[in-house]
Parts: C-alpha cells; structure tokens; sequence
C-alpha cells in the first residue's frame, strides 16, 4: 500500500479528498461517504477509510493541518466508533480447537474451530486466518484497530473457545503470556499486520486429547518456567504503550474450584464468561450440560468473594422448555440473591446441523420459537434488567448460513428495544444507558448508588448519570459476608470494576470533557472507600487488571499478592 501511495496521481487524489473532508462544515458519515466516492485512484478503484488514515499518516507533514483540523479528520474517517465507545478497545482472541468435557445436545461440532464455534463466525475467521496464535492474535487486531482509526492504548482482551479451564495448564500460560507479549511489542506508529513465524525447534502439539502430558509440556515449556515468563510480561505491561486493562476468559461452573480461581487471578483475568444457559436442572439434564444448578451457585461464591466481574450466558429456547418458563427462569438470575450477574449474553438455542438436536428436532420433540414468541422473550427479559447489569449481547454472532431453522436475525436486541421504546417501557440495562461518545458536563452529573445482597455480600453499584439517565461512569462495591480464601483480601472490602464511559481515550490524555479523564473514576473510589470505612472495614482491595495497575498506585493502592489493598 505505501508503495501506491507513492504514485503522484494517488498522492493527489487522497491529499484532495483530506483538504475536502478537513472543509466540510458538518463532517457527516454519509458526506464523508460522498467526497471519497467522487475520487478513484488510477484504477478507478475508491480508497478505503485505512488507506486515507495511513495516508495522512504519511504525507502529514505536507499537508500542516492544526490540531483541531487534524482531530476533526481522524473523527471524520474513523470506521465502526461504537467498537471503543465504551471507554476500551475489546480484542477477542479464540483458544486452538480442543475437546470439550461436555455434551450438550445444541453445541456446534467444527472439528476445525473449538468446541461450540462455528468458521463462519467474523472471531473464528480471525482467529483461524492467524492459526489460532494467540500473538499474532492479538497484535494483528490492534494493526486493524489503528489503520480504521481507533486508539489502542487501553485493551480488553476477552479469550474465547470452549471450556478455558479444560485446555491444558500449560497451553493455558503461554497462551495468556504470548497475548501480553504481543500488546507490549506493539508500536502503534509502526502498525503492519504480521504473519506467522515460529523457531525450528518449536512443536506444537495438533492433537491434545491423544498426547501425553509430557508432549504438552515439550511444546510450551516448564509450567514453573512459563508463569515466570508471564509474570515477567505482565510487569512490562503495566507501563506499556498498549495495556491489558480487563482480561476474561470462559469456562464451565463445574470446572470452578478454590485452585482454578487462583489460577484465573494469576493469570491476570478480571472478568469469567460462565456458561449457565438454565436455573433448572431438569432443562439441564435434558440438555445434557453434564452440571447442576449446584455448581452454577458454588461457581458464583467463589468468583464473587475473589472479586471477578461474572458474565452469564443463558440460553432461552432449550430443549424442554418454553416462552413462559423461561421468562420466570431468567428472573431467577436477579431475584434469587445466589446468582444476581454483573453482565449477560443471551443467546436463543439455535438449531445446528450435526447436533444431537437435530435429531431431537426431527422426531418432532423440539421446535424453535417463532419470531412473535422470541421477541416476547427478549423483550421480557430486557426490560427485568436490573440497572446494575450490562446485557454484553443478544444473540450469537452465527451465520444465517449455518442455522438450520429458527431466527436468523442478528439485530433482533435493536428490533427489541425498539419496540420496549414505542411502548415507554423503562430499559435499566448498563449497555442502553452508555453515554457513548457524548461530552459531559460534571456539573450536571448526580451520583447514584444501588445497593443489592447476595449470598455472600452485599453489593454497591455507584454511578455517576446524566439527567436523562445515561450512566457516564460507575464502580462495583463489594462488602464480603463470609471469610474469603485468599489471604491478602480477608477482611477486606473490594472494588470489582470501575468503569468510565464515553470513546476512549488515550493513556495520559487529555479528554475535552469527555467522560474520561475528568477525574469520574477517582471519585468513585473515594465514595467506595467511604462507604467500605462507614461498614467497618479497616482495608479496601482491588482486583486490578495488569494495565491498571499503575493508576490504582497513585491512588494509594499497593500490590499485595494477586490484588492491590490500601489501609483505610
């Protein structure tokens, strides 16, 4: 691409369509649009919005915009804002395909991708375009982020694929260890896409379920050695040009033990996707997810008291049962307090061909939901959102190609809401309540605290929002009822997750009342740490993500063990 860059004819067209876009009064995406189709290159082809970025990138010092003509550009071209408008920059990386310990009788079977993807899914491709190394993962995402315009200082790394806890430990640490090696080698001035090397000598073993322990340990190393290694990368993140400032990972409630949450923490995670799709277990029986409603509430109680933000995915549509049940099942996720999620993915079961389901389907036994019948669910289940919860997604991201029968259409969240708005119903969900990009005035922002119980704490969700309700920035409190098993946080009351809203925001930068880095986060932690000394606790803890960390230390938090803790 620099090499066509440098022909005059293109040089010309795209230092005239810069001038053009830099001139108009009201830099809207579809004048934008109509500036870039009016100019071709030699070829006739229109330049991409990443082709006109890097070209200004190059030919900037020629062209001497000023600083608010320079931002007004980079505003104007910038490809899918809503990808950092709350506040990160999400890279979602997919673990290699493994065996699952499950068998439900809906989940995909692509000997190709891990258990429960599918290859036509955008992250799968992603994932298998880069062989499912998890390096060049995560520093190709970030090349993709910075030719479409987005910052990348701030990144939330979400693993995906399968059962987490079920991979192998040591595949486990280098995975974790190669994805912050990749954000720390990452120079946003000298973004190029890479592909795979590897030294000779290195053996990546193609199928795990038939090796022995000890291939796996010749392929990724000593299990002593690699979380050296990690520590190592982690520590150089922390003051990176590029920081992991949340990272979660998915797995089973049944794979959740005092030992694997340890292991999470040592990791670095934050956040744990748990695959609960029912509170009954007669649908789970049926549907063969191989755990209880058991596990889902110890898996609950040990997330919640080490701190973890917990990502529920439930499933409506499931074999066995139906629209009315499972409206009062999933009320059953905030009305009992051994469950209450901070955030939820709802994903209606779809029907997949070479499932057990489909067998189930073609004697009759099953059927999908209408569209009537899922939109009354939905929307349900929407409006019961209580406002200390974040509905991440609402149905799966799978090709219509692949579904069988059943709702094919990825935007039925917005048919949803759209029509809970025609009928002024009241949605309390964190996602429809994000500011966005939208500027703040502090002065016209009320603080407001929900408090809620759970078996084994009680809860403060503190907000700060706008008039009409829109949440610019908000912190979870939470107070622990029983003795915590790590020994750095007993006593101690915890802050989960602090989150400020609005496009993000780079590291160190200035914001222009955005709700960024106008001190919204700082305030939060001192109403948290007022209310945690009001309730007797003599230390408050933070389950900080590694590219946090540096911002909890000048806020008096030292590292202690896997958590920082400051006295009160």
């Amino acid at each position: 691409m620099r090499k066509n860059l440098k022909k005059k004819f293109d040089k010309d067209i795209l230092l005239q369509i810069i001038e053009e876009i830099v001139y108009l009064e009201n830099p809207t995406a579809e004048n934008v649009a109509h500036v870039i189709a009016k100019h071709s290159s030699e070829d006739y082809k229109t330049f991409s919005k990443s082709q006109i970025i890097e070209a200004y990138n190059l030919f900037k010092g020629e062209i001497n915009l000023s600083s608010g003509e320079e931002k007004k550009l980079l505003e104007a071209i910038k490809m899918k804002k809503i990808r950092t408008e709350s506040g990160v920059a999400p890279v979602a990386i997919l673990t290699k395909p493994f065996p699952c310990p499950g068998q439900c009788i809906y989940c995909p079977n692509d000997l190709k991708m891990p258990k429960s993807y599918l290859s036509r899914e955008p992250g799968a491709q992603r994932a298998s375009s880069n062989e499912f190394d998890p390096y060049l993962q995560v520093y190709n995402r970030l090349v993709a982020y910075k030719k479409i315009g987005h910052k990348t200082d701030k990144v939330e790394l979400i693993v995906l694929g399968g059962t987490w806890s079920y991979y192998p430990k040591n595949y486990r640490i280098w995975f974790i260890k190669r994805a912050f090696e990749a954000m720390n080698d990452f120079n946003s001035e000298k973004a190029e896409y890479k592909r795979k090397t590897r030294s000779k000598d290195f053996k990546e073993p193609k199928e795990y379920n038939i090796l022995s322990k000890e291939a796996v340990k010749e392929a990724y190393g000593e299990e002593k050695i690699l979380w050296e290694q990690l520590f190592s990368a982690q520590k150089k993140n922390e003051t990176a040009d590029t920081r992991c400032v949340g990272l979660s990972v998915e797995t089973r409630p049944d794979y959740i033990s005092r030992d694997e949450v340890k292991d999470l923490r040592k990791l670095g995670a934050t956040k744990i996707q748990l695959g609960v799709q029912s509170l009954r277990n007669e649908i789970l029986s049926l549907n063969k997810r191989g755990h209880g409603v058991r596990e889902i509430k110890k898996a609950f109680r040990l997330l919640r008291l080490a701190g973890f933000k917990i990502q529920v995915h439930w499933m409506p549509n499931l074999y066995g049962s139906a629209p009315v049940e499972d409206v009062k099942d999933f009320r059953r996720l905030f009305t009992n307090e051994s469950f209450r999620p901070d955030e939820l993915k709802i994903y209606p079961c779809s029907l997949i061909a070479n499932t057990e389901l489909f067998n189930i389907f073609m004697e009759g036994k099953w059927e999908p939901y209408t569209e009537t019948q899922l939109l009354w669910v939905l929307e349900q289940c929407i409006s019961f959102v209580p406002r200390y919860c974040r509905i991440s997604r609402v149905v799966r991201d799978i090709s219509s190609g692949d579904i069988l029968i059943g709702n094919k259409k990825s935007n039925f969240r917005q048919i949803a809401e759209a029509d809970l708005e025609r009928r002024k119903v009241k949605i309390n969900d964190i996602r429809y309540r994000e500011i966005k990009d939208e500027k703040v005035d502090f002065s016209k922002l009320k603080m407001r605290c929900t408090p809620y119980e759970t078996t084994v704490s009680s809860e403060f969700f503190i907000e700060y929002v706008t008039s009409e309700d829109k949440v610019a920035a908000f912190l979870r409190l939470s107070l622990p009822k029983k003795l915590v098993f790590f020994e750095e946080i007993k006593d101690s009351a915890m802050i989960r997750e602090v989150h400020v809203y609005g496009e993000l925001v780079g590291i160190g930068r200035e914001s222009e009342n955005k709700a960024q880095h106008i001190g919204l986060g700082s305030k939060l932690i001192k109403e948290a740490e007022r209310i945690a000394k009001k309730n007797g606790f003599g230390k408050i803890s933070v389950i900080s993500s590694i590219g946090t960390r540096e911002y909890y230390a000048k806020r008096g938090y030292d590292l202690v063990g896997l958590y920082q803790v400051k006295k009160l």
